[in-house]
């Protein structure tokens, strides 16, 4: 049975976006089930990390989401850790639709407290 699952991996920022293109699309065609809609990618760009990763002081982010099997994750997972453009990659399962945003009422400045 497929799931949907959420990856976001940080790219070494020397790479430029065709070989990250590329990257994306082997990873994805090892989870990827016959007949199933292509994975939803979106590229943050680069980003700076909040601490230094491997020497480096940025990032590439990409996250996608795709529906995969259970057993196809261990050996997707392995492929990431050998990737040595991969600096850092995190998989979490999605099973529930993202939370709608809150919006917090604000207070005037000038508004007193009861």
């Amino acid at each position: 049975m497929a799931r949907p699952y959420e990856v976001v991996y940080i790219f070494d920022p020397a790479l430029d976006e065709a070989t990250i293109t590329q990257k994306l699309s082997q990873f994805h065609a090892m989870v990827q089930l016959p007949g199933a809609e292509d994975p939803k990618v979106n590229h943050w760009g680069k980003r700076t990390l909040s601490y230094p990763i491997k020497k480096r002081d940025t990032g590439y982010y990409v996250v996608a989401n795709f529906d995969a099997e259970a057993t196809a994750l261990p050996e997707f997972e392995r492929a990431l850790k050998l990737d040595d453009g991969v600096i850092r990659h995190l998989i979490v399962l999605n099973d529930e639709p993202p939370t709608p945003a809150q919006v917090a009422v604000a207070k005037s400045e000038y508004e007193e407290e009861e």
